[in-house]
């Protein structure tokens, strides 16, 4: 393939089917915001240090601006455009607007990302715990602390309904 050429790329976004066309060059979080129309996909530093562009990729946390668009071809994406299905906030996004645990807002999407997939894997984390993967993401505006104490808020309703038997609210799973 040239280097100026396009090729069409079909991946599941959210849980639905969609294509678009990208350089072989092309980057995921350039993609997903400019082809696909996902803007709440962020880039800050285009180094996969700051974490604004993180993504799930099979339902992991990834760094949507360290992978190329191409890689992502019949992979599910979920970006936080994800996280509130029919314009219904999740636990998570609640938790963050309850304890104030945004400002700017850049950052945001990406914590939240992060967050969704650390919560599926570890789901009584630590204060300690969290903070520790959170240090994967720059945010000049929040402190982290309104970030952590959501994240134990959430983890803490989703056990004592684990515990009482019911169905905790969760994220949504585009599996």
């Amino acid at each position: 393939m040239r280097r100026d050429e396009r090729r069409c790329i079909s991946v599941t976004l959210n849980g639905r089917q969609r294509s678009g066309w990208c350089e072989s060059r092309e980057l995921l979080s350039d993609f997903l915001r400019h082809e696909l129309g996902a803007t709440g996909t962020h880039v800050g530093c285009e180094h996969g240090v700051c974490g604004a562009c993180t993504v799930q990729v099979d339902g992991v946390a990834a760094r949507s601006c360290l992978m190329l668009a191409v890689q992502a071809e019949d992979r599910r994406i979920d970006t936080v455009e994800g996280l509130a299905p029919d314009h219904q906030l999740g636990d998570l996004q609640l938790a963050f607007r309850r304890h104030h645990a945004l400002q700017c807002g850049f950052c945001t999407a990406g914590i939240l990302m992060s967050c969704a997939d650390y919560l599926q894997r570890v789901p009584d984390p630590t204060e300690a715990q969290v903070r520790e993967m959170l240090s994967g993401h720059i945010c000049r505006c929040t402190g982290y602390t309104p970030i952590v104490a959501a994240v134990l808020d959430v983890a803490a309703a989703r056990a004592q309904a684990r515990q009482a038997g019911a169905q905790p609210a969760k994220e949504p799973s585009h599996a």
